[in-house]
This record gives C-alpha cells, structure tokens and sequence, in this order.
C-alpha cells in the first residue's frame, strides 16, 4: 500500500532568472527526504531542464532546516516489498544519472545537513557550494544499511578511504571537512551562500555553452574508461570542440584581445 501523496503544496519548486534555473526540494517537514513522489518530479524537471537550450546552470536547494535527509524512511516502511525497493532504487539511480547525462552544469546549494541519499545527491552534482553549518553523512550503516547506491557517488568524488570511512561510521563530517575530502567546492558563511552560487552561475554562463556541455559529456565518459580509450575520446572531443563557432569566436576573441561573443547561447 502507498503512503498517501502530499497534495498541500508542490514537493519541488523551480524558479528561473535569467539562464539560471533554481530546483528547491520542497518537503521541509520531512527534511526534505526523497519521497518517490519527489524523485518522480525531480526527474521530469531535470529531463526538461535538458531540452531548454536558455537553461545554462542548474541549481538543487533545500526548503527549510536541512537541504535533503535521503530516502523516505517512512514510506520506504510503509511498502516493505523487494520489488517496491528495486523499483524506488532504480529510479533514485535514473535522477542521479541525468545530473551528469543533462548538458548544463548543476550546482548543489548545500545549507544544511545532507544524509545518505541526500548526501548523494550532493556528490552527483558537478558542482556543490555549501555553508560553514552544512554537515553531511550517510548514516544508513547507524540503522542496519550500508548505504550502497551513496557509496556509488561517494566513491567518485572522493578518495576511497574518505568514503569507505564516511560509509562505515555513519559518522557526521562538517563542511570544511567535506571539502577537504572534494565532497564540495566551496564553503562560506550562510549568509553568503546565495551570493557564492551567484558567483559561480555567473561565471559559467558567460562561457561558451557548446564547449561546456560537450566538454561535461566527454569528462564523465572517461571517467569510466581505461587511460588509451579516454585519450581517445577526449581527442576527438577536443577536434569536435576545436570545428564550432565558438572556438573560432573564442580564439580570435583573444588573439585580438576583446571579449568573446559566442555564437551558441
């Protein structure tokens, strides 16, 4: 039997400004846990997201106290079956993916605690920014799980024995810690949270959309290959790169020392 579905107010806001698209996970009472019913959403913004051309930064955030506290323990509880699980699970990895599959960068907005899936969906995004009271685990192990699907992201954002560490403890790091382990790129004080996002959207929208987002595709494929075949791609990305407008605007732009104007926006 399903958990009934909140109908009180939309579980995923979105808002845009400019090329700057903003996803806030709306469920702070649950502390924003990924319900499948907010999975389900997330999805159909970010595969939408993909298609919108204008859209050249995303940025996941959290309403509330914490910005997201996993999977929905409740829920999870409430549909205590083997096929409900694989089924939750697979559509939990399907969001992750398009984080990296979608050609625009994603910025997580990190004000407070992100816990196992949540923490997850901190290292699935290209890029993270979060507060000096943001603290991060995946505790699952506290509660009888090993936090498998996490320890997917975790182990490519970070060193392994950082993960390994953080999956076996359950033990909370704070946000300097997690950056020291590369779990985020920046941490400033949360009441510069927003102005550091803006910083780093800004900054990304005045590059070349083209480039980027060939460039985001070829650096998570070669992730997953042996050294000669991700030279490989990376070559033909770069001579692929190196025949659009862009580059040839790009290039002139600074051997004439002016400022670039890009051709694909």
């Amino acid at each position: 039997m399903n958990a009934p579905q909140e109908t009180s107010h939309p579980m995923l806001l979105r808002a845009q400004n400019e090329g700057v698209v903003t996803l806030t996970l709306n469920r702070p009472s649950q502390f924003n846990s990924l319900s499948e019913e907010l999975l389900a959403e997330l999805q159909m913004a970010l595969e939408d997201i993909a298609r919108d051309a204008t859209v050249r930064v995303v940025v996941i955030a959290g309403a509330g106290k914490a910005f997201c506290a996993g999977h929905d323990l409740k829920q999870m509880r409430a549909n205590h079956s083997k096929a409900y699980m694989q089924k939750l699970f697979k559509q939990c990895g399907r969001v992750m993916l398009l984080i990296t599959e979608m050609p625009q960068p994603v910025i997580a907005r990190v004000h407070g605690i992100a816990t196992a899936a949540g923490c997850q969906l901190v290292a699935m995004c290209d890029l993270a920014v979060a507060a000096d009271t943001a603290k991060f685990a995946v505790s699952g192990i506290n509660l009888g799980l090993f936090c498998s699907t996490p320890s997917v992201a975790l182990g490519r954002a970070m060193g392994r024995k950082q993960a390994m560490e953080m999956l076996l403890t359950g033990e909370f790091v704070d946000a300097a810690e997690a950056q020291r382990r590369g779990l985020i790129n920046r941490v400033v004080p949360v009441d510069q949270l927003d102005a550091e996002v803006k910083t780093l959207s800004d900054s990304i929208c005045a590059k070349s959309a083209v480039a980027i987002g060939m460039g985001k595709q070829m650096f998570y494929k070669q992730l997953e290959m042996g050294l000669d075949g991700a030279y490989q791609l990376a070559s033909e990305t770069m001579a692929c790169n190196m025949m659009a407008e862009d580059a040839g605007a790009g290039i002139d732009a600074f051997l004439e020392k002016r400022t670039p104007e890009w051709k694909h926006c």
